[in-house]
C-alpha cells in the first residue's frame, strides 16, 4: 500500500484524509512551554497551547520526533513518501531520513522517500495532496521513483509568504528586542517573510494596517512566480477573518485555481502566533 507520512507542520488531521489506496499519518512535533509539553497531534486544542506561551515568562521551544516514530510510521506501508519542515527550521527531515535508515535495516525490500519540503503549512500540505493523486492513479505501486521524482520538482516550484502581527514569542527567544517589538505592535505594523528555496526564513518587508499587508503579500507572490492556475493554501493561527480578507485580495488579483483556509496547528502557532498568516502556492 501508498504510505504518505509527513510531520505535524503540515496541518492536516487524519480525519480530514481519506483514500482507498493511500493512507496517511502525521508524525507530531512537540512544543515546550515552561514545564509543560504539548504534543502536536489531533487532540491539541491551540488556543489552549497560545495561552500557555502568553503567561510563560521565558522562551517555548520544538522538539522534532525521533527517528523511531518515523520508522513505525513507515513500517505501514510498503511504498511511502515522507515530507517534513524545512531542515532550516528544524531536525524533523533529519530524523525522518535516520528513521527510514532504520526500517530499512529490518525491511529492506520496502521503499521509502524522505522530501524536504524547504517549508511549512501550505507547502507540505499542497505536496501531500499531489502525491495522494499521484498514488491514487498508480495504486498498484508501480511507478515509485516517477512519483518521487515528480514530487521533487513539485516542491520546488512552490513558494512561501507569511505575516506576523505578534512578536511575544521572538522576543522571548531572544530573536527580536522587546522595545523594537512593543513598537511594531503599538504602530499596527506587520512583518512580512518569505520562505527561501533554501528553506530559510528572510523577512522582505514590513506594512502598516491589514489592508496595505495583504497587498504586500499579493505583490510578493506576483513577483516570486507565475501563480497562473496555481492552488493557493492559506493558514492562519486563530485569524480566520485576515485568511478571508487575503484570500478575497488574491482572488481579486492573481489568476490562481483555487484558495483554500486552513487553521494552525500547534507547531505553525508556535512560529505564527496570533493573527499570523502563512501562504503557501
Amino acid at each position: 500500500m501508498w504510505n504518505i507520512v509527513s510531520d505535524s507542520s503540515c496541518d492536516l488531521r487524519a480525519e480530514e484524509f481519506s483514500s482507498a489506496c493511500v493512507r496517511f499519518e502525521s508524525v507530531p512535533l512537540k512544543i515546550r512551554v515552561g514545564e509543560r509539553d504539548f504534543i502536536d497531534n489531533d487532540a491539541l486544542r491551540t488556543p489552549e497551547l497560545l495561552r500557555a506561551m502568553r503567561e510563560e515568562k521565558g522562551p517555548s521551544s520544538t522538539a522534532c520526533p525521533s527517528p523511531a516514530a518515523y520508522a513505525r510510521a513507515y513500517e505501514k506501508g510498503t511504498h511511502t513518501v515522507c515530507f517534513t519542515i524545512s531542515g532550516n527550521l528544524s531536525g524533523s527531515y533529519n530524523a525522518a531520513v535516520s528513521g527510514r535508515d532504520l526500517l530499512l535495516e529490518d525491511h529492506p525490500d520496502r521503499k521509502v522517500c524522505v522530501i524536504d519540503s524547504k517549508s511549512t503549512a501550505g507547502v507540505p500540505y499542497l505536496l501531500i495532496r499531489r502525491a495522494k493523486a499521484l498514488m491514487e492513479a498508480d495504486p498498484e505501486c508501480e511507478h515509485f521513483e516517477e512519483v518521487c521524482a515528480a514530487l521533487r520538482v513539485y516542491q520546488a516550484s512552490l513558494r512561501t509568504c507569511f505575516t506576523l502581527e505578534n512578536f511575544d514569542n521572538l522576543i522571548k527567544n531572544g530573536r527580536m528586542r522587546p522595545l523594537v517589538g512593543t513598537l511594531l505592535h503599538s504602530l499596527g505594523i506587520h512583518v512580512v517573510a518569505i520562505g527561501t528555496t533554501q528553506g530559510s526564513i528572510q523577512v522582505v518587508g514590513k506594512a502598516r494596517g491589514e489592508s496595505k499587508t495583504h497587498k504586500v503579500m499579493v505583490d510578493i507572490m506576483n513577483a516570486s512566480k507565475d501563480c497562473t492556475g496555481a492552488s493557493v493554501m492559506i493558514h492562519h493561527c486563530e485569524n480566520l477573518a485576515g485568511a478571508l480578507k487575503l484570500k478575497e485580495a488574491i482572488l481579486k488579483e492573481l489568476a490562481v485555481k483555487s484558495v483554500e483556509i486552513m487553521p494552525c496547528r500547534g507547531l505553525n502557532s508556535f512560529y505564527a502566533m496570533e493573527k499570523g498568516l502563512i501562504v503557501g502556492y
